[in-house]
């Protein structure tokens, strides 16, 4: 099975989000699907997930311009999803930090 979970999303929105409505972003793998999710998040931080939703984004073509000239290439597509947890509980993301 590939590695599901790539990373935690650690922006001001994400940690506003996890005070108030108590939801974690993650960036996923792009084939995974909600269930999938859900059971990776379940089993590695052994919490309960409520809901789960996804979002696609699509990679950007950048040009950039130097001494040596015109540079193009192009972002990485990459999910985002935001984990909704049950009442009580929480991810502790930064361990013994």
């Amino acid at each position: 099975m590939h590695n599901i979970i790539i990373r935690p999303l650690l922006t001001e929105k994400m940690t506003d989000l996890t005070e108030k409505e108590n939801k974690f972003g993650f960036v996923v793998d792009v084939n995974a699907n909600k269930i999938e999710i859900a059971n990776a998040i379940e089993k590695k931080f052994e919490v309960n997930v409520k809901a789960i939703n996804t979002i696609k984004y699509k990679g950007k073509l950048k040009t950039q311009f130097t001494k040596k000239g015109r540079f193009s290439g192009k972002t990485p597509r990459f999910k985002k999803a935001i984990v909704t947890l049950k009442e009580g509980q929480k991810i502790d993301l930064f361990g013994e930090v």
